[in-house]
């Protein structure tokens, strides 16, 4: 059995469907990896719902669903150096993640190792949310003393840049919904509520000021900071391509090479978290969409293909 999500036409999560697809196998160059869990990202619904998003990735109809995943390699292709049938492995497969296996040019889908200590559901949820994570980190510059603001810190990529800005000394203030606040809390986040108002309240907080800000949901934090006087050299957004002039758009494709490896590295640890708002069974993954399209998830939404 081999059963992958299928898209056969745009639309919600009412077109995603689950279909038996001939096997892969891997060639030259690639690996084929089982994939035991899924982490869901906006990227993925977003593409299946929009012919001009999914183009933008090469992909089209028919197509596959999902980014990132997490398994265990069980083919390799001659050529490949530093993976070996049995490895545990994650990466990213752009529009054809959630499937029983998956084959992958290593290089093209940052395939690395899963260290021990990080179950394949927590490492399936990282590859977008760490790449992403990383670049906001190197755009932003977070340091001892600095008073960052974090929009839609406890979304997938939020909660990363936010731990990992707090690693670096920072104090960070980050914007979500009143019911999230309990969970920002937890990680030593202060939480503030979003919406009309958020500059005055952002400044009750923090009356010396803020020194950075990243914006993970639109523009709103980073508009904010900014009327806070926060030089746009230190305002990273990821999701507004017309946002306010001079401030930093970033997103994975900056990354550094080595960032999943770290912050792979930080879970083990214990240093950071990765919450997980839910984990679905391959046959429920309407309902994994449906809620990860909320957009009131702490953490990730997560769709296991290894029964568990």
């Amino acid at each position: 059995m081999n059963r992958a999500v299928v898209v056969e036409q745009f639309g919600g999560p009412e077109v995603l469907e689950i279909r038996e697809v001939p096997e892969p196998h891997a060639g030259p160059g690639t690996v084929r990896v089982r994939v035991a869990a899924a982490g869901l990202n906006p990227m993925d619904w977003r593409l299946a719902s929009s012919p001009g998003g999914a183009a933008a990735w090469g992909l089209t109809l028919p197509m596959g669903f999902g980014s990132d995943f997490a398994g265990t390699a069980d083919e390799v292709g001659d050529g490949v150096s530093g993976f070996a049938v049995g490895d545990r492995v994650f990466g990213g497969a752009i529009g054809r993640a959630i499937a029983d296996r998956v084959v992958v040019d290593p290089a093209v889908a940052h395939l690395t190792h899963t260290p021990d200590g990080v179950d394949d559901a927590v490492a399936a949820t990282l590859p977008v949310a760490a790449r992403t994570a990383d670049a906001v980190i190197a755009a932003i510059d977070p340091h001892e003393g600095d008073t960052v603001l974090v929009g839609g810190a406890a979304g997938g990529v939020g909660v990363v840049v936010a731990q990992l800005a707090r690693l670096a000394g920072a104090r960070v203030i980050g914007t979500a919904s009143e019911g999230t606040f309990g969970f920002l809390e937890g990680l030593g986040v202060e939480p503030v509520a979003r919406g009309e108002g958020l500059a005055d309240r952002v400044k009750a907080l923090a009356p010396d000021g803020l020194t950075a800000a990243a914006d993970m949901v639109g523009d709103e934090a980073a508009r904010a900071a900014l009327a806070l006087g926060v030089p746009a050299s230190r305002v990273a957004t990821i999701a507004a391509p017309n946002g306010p002039e001079g401030v930093r758009r970033t997103g994975g494709r900056e990354a550094s090479p080595d960032a999943l490896d770290r912050v792979a590295a930080l879970i083990a640890a214990g240093r950071i978290t990765m919450p997980i708002e839910g984990r679905f069974p391959l046959e429920d993954i309407r309902e994994a969409v449906e809620l990860q399209r909320t957009g009131h998830v702490h953490g990730k939404v997560v769709v296991m293909l290894d029964g568990r």
